[in-house]
């Protein structure tokens, strides 16, 4: 780990629309609307009073700006939306005028070589943090960045070591007193040990200084952001963290280890979200699974499509080149999500193609039937699962702190909403759920008008309404409450992953190209 390094003459450009109006000063000053990812404390429920429009589309449309790829989402803050991108191989930070979406500044982070990311993720994944004047960056390619909200100034940089994992890093920054927190979680191996680096930070807001560290070693990569458990300040508080399999309950201002849950899958994504003295969290594979078994129907139905000889079996010379091991067969084909495909290049084909068959062939006959795909699925484990958390709990709390599970309904990406006594879930398919906090009970399924595919943005909510987007670029608004009211949709026209963002009268929805601002007229 590199130590911070000030630097006095920061990699910064203007581009030809620059406002004179400042933003915010270093002093603490007033809360941000929408300080990090998911907004006020990662929940995805704006502050109180907030009222975007009800029925976002042309008509209230304020502006649209084109944006530089990338997975973040935008944070709001001092008349300014914050957000990152990559732009002609280079990281960037970018500071747009919230009136009307012009540039203030941009910032590009350091020239490094850009880590390796799964085709529906980018470099430029985890979302901002503004905290008392500043902007945090955090790029898993180089590391941590201050900057100075009003103008983009460097302030501090922390090189990090690029954690090793599957898809690249998505872990956002949060804060905590004085200090900015990351989950580093890595699939890279210790010196001389089969333990993982992975590990848990605090870095100092003032200078980057490492403020705490505490090792991870029986974890391996995740893409969950941590979320602060406050329970009346100081040592009360705690940061929950969902990895690999797990979930960690730490002393947020010491980092010293609490508690643990297990039972998680392997991929965890969502944020563990706070509400009602609980603290609720969920993870799933493979899209959600409907209970706790993994329906291996729809999977084995889309792998018939390739035995060409009709004998209810599949092959190795059937796996032609436009093969692919199906995750997700909820979403289209073709879909970067919905599975791992055969490469084009003979001798790759042939070299991942002898790796799948082995994952299901047990008896090695060199076809694989329906008792074996099913076999292989009830293998996989990590059942998905939607917990509540009762406070208190020391060392393993799983047959004491655990208030109810739910195995329905859970998505594999999108985040939990709690509001209202109610938790709200939705999954790919267009399927949004809702659950009794208190209970555990689902209190509807239901499928969103017009939509389907893929969901990975995370629901926000805003005086009483949901917001929803799906990856196809449908935007869903629903009537918060314990019955489906569906009462808006509008097509954005362009694809979208990434989760929007809310101020005081302004949604922001970030698609594949542009950012769009809908605001109530006047």
């Amino acid at each position: 780990m590199s130590p911070p390094v000030a630097t006095p003459a920061p990699i910064v450009s203007f581009a030809p629309l620059v406002f004179a109006a400042a933003l915010c000063t270093a002093a603490a000053g007033p809360a941000a609307p929408w300080p990090q990812f998911r907004g006020p404390g990662g929940g995805g429920v704006a502050r109180e009073g907030a009222a975007p429009p009800p029925e976002p589309g042309a008509a209230n449309l304020a502006w649209k700006v084109p944006l530089p790829p990338g997975h973040s989402s935008p944070v709001v803050a001092g008349g300014a939306v914050f957000i990152t991108g990559l732009e002609g191989g280079r990281l960037v930070t970018l500071g747009l005028d919230r009136t009307d979406g012009g540039l203030r500044w941009r910032a590009e982070a350091p020239e490094v070589r850009l880590e390796k990311v799964h085709q529906t993720s980018s470099p430029a994944a985890p979302s901002p943090l503004w905290h008392g004047g500043r902007l945090f960056v955090y790029f898993g390619s180089f590391g941590l960045l201050a900057y100075d909200a009003a103008t983009g100034e460097e302030l501090w940089r922390h090189e990090l070591p690029t954690p090793e994992s599957l898809y690249g890093t998505a872990c956002s920054p949060i804060a905590y007193g004085e200090n900015v927190i990351l989950v580093l979680d890595d699939d890279a191996d210790l010196p001389d040990s089969k333990l993982s680096r992975s590990r848990v930070a605090a870095f100092r807001l003032a200078d980057g200084g490492l403020a705490w560290e505490t090792p991870r070693p029986s974890l391996r990569s995740g893409w969950s952001t941590p979320a602060i458990w406050a329970r009346g300040g100081g040592a009360g508080d705690e940061l929950v963290v969902l990895g690999s399999g797990r979930a960690t309950g730490y002393e947020a201002a010491t980092g010293a280890e609490r508690w643990t849950l297990g039972g998680f899958s392997r991929e965890t994504i969502a944020v563990p979200v706070v509400g009602g003295g609980r603290c609720y969290i969920a993870s799933a594979q493979l899209g959600g699974g409907a209970d706790k078994v993994i329906d291996p129907e729809p999977f084995w139905r889309a792998l018939l499509g390739f035995d060409s000889d009709g004998d209810g079996a599949v092959a190795a010379d059937e796996m032609t080149e436009h093969f692919t091991y199906p995750l997700r067969p909820e979403l289209p084909p073709g879909h970067p999500g919905y599975g791992i495909p055969l490469p084009r290049d003979p001798v790759a084909r042939r070299e991942r193609q002898r790796g799948i068959f082995g994952w299901v062939d047990k008896d090695r006959d060199g076809r694989w039937t329906e008792a074996e795909w099913r076999d292989h699925l009830a293998a996989k484990g990590g059942r998905p699962m939607l917990v509540a958390v009762e406070p208190g709990g020391v060392g393993d709390i799983g047959d004491s702190h655990v208030a109810w599970e739910l195995n329905r309904s859970v998505p594999e990406v999108p985040s939990p909403l709690f509001y209202e006594g109610r938790i709200y879930l939705a999954r790919n398919g267009g399927l949004l759920a809702a659950v009794d906090a208190a209970s555990g009970e689902q209190i509807y399924r239901e499928r969103l008008p017009g939509a389907g595919g893929g969901y990975s943005a995370s629901p926000v909510c805003a005086g009483g309404l949901l917001y929803l987007l799906s990856e196809g670029g449908q935007l869903s608004v629903v009537e918060a409450g314990a019955e489906f009211a569906a009462r808006h949709r509008f097509d954005l026209g362009e694809r979208a992953s990434v989760t929007p963002a809310i101020d005081a009268d302004t949604l922001y929805v970030r698609t594949e190209g542009h950012l769009w601002a809908f605001r109530v007229p006047g």
